[in-house]
């Protein structure tokens, strides 16, 4: 099987970006782009991404889609959406990460994560401006920019070390120029994903393996 071969059958098979799997509609707009950031708080966390998911799922489900919405919500009542989710380990600290960055979006950017992508400019101080938001540390951030970047095409080729390691394990190039070119720039999230998914279970690789 050739390296496009394989990108093919995992892109296929495995490729939804977890954007995707949290019903996200990723889209270059305020709503969108705030979900997603949520979404990459819970996914840096020691816990499942799958129960992550869920969270995220719970805290939109519960109205929590824009950063007004998020800090016009009580402590207690993000810690019940996040209990809802699943995400009961981490649940009272991140209500209170959630919180405090909703004010911090809104008053530093206005409630817009493009405006700080336009102050930032370049993809590294996009990375190190999206750490100052409470609980996005460089994992958060990586995850954010790895699945935004089909809408924020300056960050792309974003393929961090954990998507190379999913790629070294299919026989796949573990150099993110190399592997950006074996898929269309607009498939680089749900691509990245499915390298993650690969990175992360076994499984995959084998069904993949098996054509």
């Amino acid at each position: 099987m050739t390296q496009q071969q394989t990108a093919r059958i995992l892109l296929h098979r495995h490729g939804r970006s977890y954007a995707e799997q949290a019903g996200i509609t990723l889209k270059d707009t305020p709503s969108p782009l705030y979900r997603l950031l949520v979404l990459s708080l819970l996914l840096s966390a020691r816990i499942s991404g799958d129960i992550a998911v869920r969270a995220a799922r719970a805290l939109s489900s519960a109205g929590y889609r824009t950063p007004a919405r998020m800090a016009e919500a009580s402590w207690q009542q993000r810690v019940d959406a996040l209990g809802q989710g699943g995400y009961r380990r981490y649940d009272e600290r991140t209500a209170t990460m959630l919180g405090d960055g909703a004010v911090l979006l809104l008053d530093r950017y206005r409630g817009d994560l493009r405006r700080l992508r336009d102050q930032a400019g370049e993809p590294d101080g996009i990375h190190a401006a999206l750490q100052e938001f409470p609980g996005i540390g460089p994992l958060g951030a990586t995850i954010f920019c790895r699945e935004a970047q089909g809408v924020w095409p300056e960050l792309a080729p974003c393929l961090d070390q954990k998507v190379l390691d999913g790629a070294r394990k299919l026989g796949l190039p573990d150099d993110p120029d190399r592997l950006s070119r074996l898929v269309e720039r607009d498939n680089l999230p749900r691509f990245a994903a499915a390298c993650v998914r690969a990175a992360l279970s076994d499984e995959v690789v084998a069904d993949v393996r098996a054509g």
